[in-house]
C-alpha cells in the first residue's frame, strides 16, 4: 500500500510552504504572473488554506499552502483529498522548509479513507518523498489505518473471531505465534473473569495471544481490551449511549496495531500480545448485578455494574501477562466515559506506576505530536471499590474519580513491583479535520512506538 506516496516522479506539481509572516517574500521571489495571481485571489497563508496557481499551459504551475507549525505532522494532512488528482512535491526553496518525516506522515494519514462498504470518493493526491522517507513513515502510517480500520467496522464482521484471525495474520506475517483459547476452555485454563463477560454472546470469548521475538531480548507485554460490542449487559446502556459500542474494542485495535509496528522495524523485544475479546451482550447466561465472580488472580469481584465489564476481562489478561514476569506491561483501553469528560476526546489519560516509564511515554507524545495526559493512581480512592462481600468491586460507590477508581481496579491485577502503564484512550474522531477523519482514530499509538523504539533500540 502506498498510502498516497510516490517516489522519482519528473513532473510533481510545486509544493510551496508558506508562513503568514513570510508570504510577502515568498511571493517577491516567485515569477511575477503567478505572484500577481495569489495576491488577485486573496490568498493569507493562513493554516489549512491553500492557494493553486495556474501555469500558462492552463495546468498548475504550483500550489502555495499555509502553513504556521513547521513541525505539525497535519499542517499538510487535509490536502491528499482536497487538491486535484496529480503528484505534488515540496518545493526545494521556495518557502519554508518542512521536516520530509513530518510532511510525509502528516500526508499519509491525511489520505485515509473507509471503504470496506462503499467505494472511496475519489482518489488521493499523490506525495512524491525519496525512498527512504516513505520507508521510514509507512510503517507507522499503516499502523495507524490499522487502528482506524478495526475500529471503523462494525460488529458484525468485528467480533472475537474477527479479532483472532487479526492476531494470527500478524503473526503469519511476521515469523510470530498465536493460540486462541476460547468458549468454555476459558474456564479450564483459568479465565474465569472473561469467560463471566462474553459467555451470554452467540460469539464465544476468547484469549488472544501472539508471541514474537527472541528470547534473549527483554519481554514486553501488550494487553488491549478486545470488547467487540457492548450492550451494557443487564446494566443496558441507552441507544444514544450504544450508537459507538463498535468502538469498544478501540484499546485492541491499538495493541494489535502497536505490536504490528514494533514487528515490522524490528524492534528488539520479545514480545506477547494479549486480548480478550468478548460481547458484552444480554441473554439467558448474561452475568448479573450483585454477582460475584472469580478472577486469574484469586480475587473475586463483586459486580457492582455490568457496564463496566472491560476492567473485568482486563483483569485475567493483566494476570496472566504479570505471570510471564516482562520487564514493562502495558494496557490499551476504552475504559471510561469520565477520562472523556475530564480530557476531552483528544487525550488519553495515562496511568503509570513508574517515573521513568511515563516520563519516556509522556516526552514521546510531545516531541510526536501524539499528547498523553498523566493522571494520578490515588491510592485512597481504592476505597470506593469496597466491596461488603467479595474482595473488589468492579463499580464505584461514587461517580468520582471514575477513571482513577477504574485504573486502581487493574492495579490490584497487576504484580507488585511490575511497571505498567494504562492508557484509557477514546480511539475515535467525533468530527472531522484535516488528516483526522470522523471515526476510528490512533491515540498516542505513534508516542508509544516513539518511546519503546527508543528505549529498546
Amino acid at each position: 500500500m502506498s498510502f498516497a506516496l510516490v517516489s522519482g516522479s519528473t513532473d510533481a506539481i510545486p509544493l510551496i510552504a508558506v508562513h503568514p509572516e513570510r508570504l510577502a517574500a515568498t511571493l517577491d521571489a516567485m515569477d511575477a504572473g503567478g505572484a500577481a495571481f495569489v495576491r488577485a485571489a486573496g490568498f493569507m497563508a493562513e493554516p489549512q488554506t491553500w492557494c493553486l496557481v495556474p501555469a500558462a499551459s492552463g495546468g498548475l504551475a504550483a500550489v502555495l499552502v499555509g502553513v504556521v507549525d513547521a513541525a505539525d505532522p497535519f499542517a499538510l494532512a487535509g490536502l491528499p483529498l482536497v487538491l486535484p488528482a496529480g503528484t505534488y512535491a515540496l518545493h526545494a526553496s521556495l518557502g519554508d522548509r518542512l521536516d520530509p518525516d513530518v510532511a510525509a506522515l502528516g500526508w499519509g494519514l491525511g489520505a485515509y479513507q473507509f471503504d470496506r462498504y462503499r467505494k472511496a470518493k475519489r482518489a488521493p493526491a499523490l506525495l512524491d518523498i525519496d525512498a527512504a522517507t516513505r520507508e521510514a513513515v509507512s510503517s507507522v502510517i499503516a499502523a495507524s489505518w490499522r487502528v482506524r480500520d478495526l475500529v471503523n467496522t462494525p460488529t458484525e464482521h468485528m467480533g472475537p473471531a474477527e479479532l483472532a484471525t487479526g492476531a494470527a495474520e500478524l503473526a503469519q506475517a511476521h515469523g510470530g505465534r498465536c493460540r486462541v483459547i476460547e468458549g468454555d476452555a476459558l474456564l479450564r485454563d483459568n479465565f474465569p473473569a472473561i469467560h463471566a463477560v462474553g459467555r451470554a454472546s452467540h460469539r464465544a470469548p476468547r484469549l488472544i495471544e501472539l508471541d514474537w521475538g527472541d528470547d534473549a531480548h527483554p519481554r514486553l507485554a501488550l494487553v488491549g481490551k478486545g470488547v467487540c460490542f457492548d450492550t451494557g449487559g443487564l446494566d443496558i446502556k441507552p441507544a444514544d449511549g450504544m450508537l459507538r459500542m463498535k468502538k469498544d474494542m478501540g484499546g485492541a485495535a491499538h495493541a494489535l496495531a502497536l505490536a504490528g509496528l514494533l514487528m515490522a522495524t524490528r524492534v528488539p523485544v520479545r514480545l506477547k500480545l494479549l486480548i480478550p475479546a468478548v460481547e458484552n451482550a444480554i441473554g439467558p447466561d448474561a452475568y448479573r448485578p450483585g454477582e460475584v465472580i472469580s478472577t486469574r488472580q484469586g480475587l473475586s469481584v463483586e459486580i457492582g455494574n455490568t457496564d463496566a465489564e472491560g476492567r473485568v476481562i482486563l483483569a485475567d489478561a493483566l494476570t496472566y501477562a504479570g505471570e510471564w514476569q516482562p520487564e514493562l506491561l502495558l494496557d490499551f483501553a476504552t475504559l471510561t466515559g469520565a477520562a472523556r469528560i475530564a480530557l476531552g476526546p483528544d487525550l488519553p489519560a495515562l496511568f503509570c506506576n513508574d517515573e521513568a516509564l511515563a516520563t519516556g511515554l509522556l516526552d514521546a507524545g510531545q516531541s510526536q505530536r501524539d499528547p498523553l495526559w498523566r493522571m494520578p493512581l490515588y491510592a485512597p480512592y481504592m476505597a470506593y471499590l469496597e466491596s461488603p462481600i467479595a474482595d473488589i468491586n468492579n463499580a464505584a460507590t461514587t461517580r468520582h474519580a471514575g477513571c482513577v477508581t477504574a485504573a486502581l481496579f487493574l492495579s490490584r491485577f497487576v504484580p507488585q513491583g511490575q511497571a505498567w502503564a494504562h492508557l484509557d484512550v477514546y480511539s475515535w474522531n467525533d468530527a472531522p479535520r484535516p488528516g483526522r477523519p470522523a471515526g476510528g482514530e490512533a491515540q498516542g499509538l505513534r508516542a508509544y512506538y516513539a518511546a519503546l523504539a527508543a528505549r529498546y533500540r
